[in-house]
């Protein structure tokens, strides 16, 4: 018979690796839409696709954008679409620098396809801006679809018929486009961005496409039909920092099908440090987890005419907003099973790095097939994306005895008990440790020293990490109620034309 203690320990086991098992479910989300790419080259819209040219108003949202919307304007005019079927409507937005000067500039060089649009308050954000806009073009019949675009933001030639031959299908309400990194002079920080977008649009919205449910038209390349944008009141949610979002889910709940189109390429300049990232991903971080617990009645319930609630979308989603939260229960679980002296720990803790390392590969070599442009200027970012630290537990997680072991003994050194001891609950435990890690990072980044450490601790700790703490901050922010005012990036102008 067993005694108490003994069924205590039994069940505190279970829990435990219920914890573990937990923490493995974004890495089960994250493989099962890699697995679903290759079938977009058999489920995809190219089949309801047709050569497609409508009057496309494309409006533009700018708060002191002189030193990039220029340039946008004229990558506009010589976009490969008939003239007399574009227009463009830049929303300034009560701006301090020269952007009206830059825009009643091309207005007078392109005349009848630049419109200057001046709010005489600014401050409101980008949906009120958008939205200044939009009511003004909808009060004629001209326009028969609408491009929302960022004011620095660069179209390849071919990529807005790209994007409106989807819209010959009457049931596609909306399209988006792949945003590639495209600052013309890149660090380090951009190179990662660079692979990460890779990842997440490239890859991950095919798979999206697959699911039949898009998760989110990018602020950038957001392509409306003018039913669309009619059935959305003929407004832009203003209630959220992710009013991209909240359009791409009330789209689709409207019965209207999204499209990513891998195809079209648009080219925008992304933050060159930390600091800037950590801002520009917090507003986007505190807009999901609105969004999520606005539509926390959709979640895995059954929808009519959309695939927003099927099981397989609200994993993925899930996946990435919980990911955080996954990693700490992961560790505590790890941790809790060493301390347990559990005889299975180290076999969990190899499963689990095991099944994330080889999830991992597979994910970036598929990323760099779909991207191999992008792929052959960032191998080194592949590498450390979920940074040396990491690198060097997978490789003790494949060769066990390799770094206790082997390499001491190289040396002539020989470990103790409890130098064992102390790396294993570091093993165990840095998959939380990381974000910790990246906190650090953003505290030094702010420093003299930080132009320096700054890279070095990157490629140490991970990228992966940073993205994750800022999402532990967006929960923090969303949970103490502060003050979600939408705070842009400032943008330079170095982007490759």
């Amino acid at each position: 018979m067993l005694d108490s203690s003994s069924v205590a320990g039994t069940t505190l086991t279970y829990v435990l690796l219920v914890l573990v098992a937990l923490g493995a479910l974004p890495i089960i989300a994250m493989g099962y839409q890699f697995v679903l790419i290759p079938f977009h080259a058999f489920r995809n819209h190219y089949a309801k696709a047709a050569p497609y040219l409508p009057r496309v108003a494309v409006v533009i949202p700018a708060w002191n954008e002189g030193a990039v919307v220029g340039t946008s304007i004229d990558n506009l005019m010589a976009l490969e679409y008939p003239a007399d079927a574009l227009r463009v409507y830049v929303v300034d937005d009560a701006s301090t620098d020269d952007t009206p000067d830059v825009v009643l500039a091309k207005a007078r060089q392109y005349p009848g396809q630049v419109f200057h649009l001046r709010r005489a308050k600014g401050g409101e954000g980008k949906a009120h801006t958008l939205n200044h806009g939009i009511a003004i073009i909808l009060e004629d019949d001209w326009m028969e679809a609408l491009l929302i675009m960022d004011a620095d933001v660069v179209y390849l030639p071919d990529s807005l018929r790209k994007m409106t031959r989807h819209l010959a299908d009457e049931k596609v309400g909306a399209v988006t486009a792949y945003i590639r990194e495209g600052s013309l002079k890149k660090n380090y920080l951009t190179r990662f961005i660079a692979l990460e977008y890779a990842l997440s649009q490239a890859a991950s919205r095919r798979a999206q496409n697959v699911m039949g449910a898009v998760a989110c038209l990018a602020g950038g390349a957001q392509l409306h039909s003018r039913a669309n944008l009619e059935e959305l009141g003929g407004r832009i949610d203003t209630s959220s920092l992710a009013e991209d979002t909240v359009t791409t889910f009330k789209t689709q709940l409207a019965g209207r099908t999204v499209v990513f189109e891998p195809h079209a390429v648009v080219l925008a300049e992304e933050p060159q440090a930390v600091a800037a990232l950590w801002k520009q991903r917090l507003r986007w971080g505190r807009g999901n987890v609105h969004i999520t617990r606005m539509y926390r009645k959709l979640w895995f319930r059954k929808q009519e005419g959309n695939r927003l609630g099927s099981l397989d979308f609200g994993l993925v989603w899930f996946g990435v907003a919980f990911q955080p939260v996954a990693m700490v229960l992961s560790s505590v679980g790890l941790v809790g099973l060493y301390f347990l002296e559990s005889p299975v720990s180290a076999q969990v803790f190899r499963t689990f790095w095991a099944l994330a390392a080889c999830t991992y590969i597979f994910t970036m070599v598929v990323t760099i097939a779909l991207d191999p442009v992008t792929g052959r200027k960032t191998l080194r970012e592949a590498i450390f994306f979920p940074g040396l630290v990491s690198v060097v537990i997978t490789v003790a997680t494949f060769f066990p005895g390799l770094l206790e072991d082997d390499v001491p003994a190289l040396f002539g050194v020989e470990v103790s008990d409890g130098s064992l001891r102390v790396w294993t609950l570091f093993v165990y435990s840095w998959i939380t440790l990381s974000m910790l890690g990246a906190w650090l990072i953003k505290v030094v980044d702010g420093t003299r020293a930080g132009r320096f450490l700054s890279p070095v601790l990157v490629y140490l700790v991970g990228y992966g990490p940073i993205l994750c703490a800022i999402t532990v901050d967006s929960y923090v922010k969303e949970l103490r109620h502060a003050d979600a005012s939408w705070d842009k990036t400032e943008k330079t102008g170095r982007i490759l034309a």
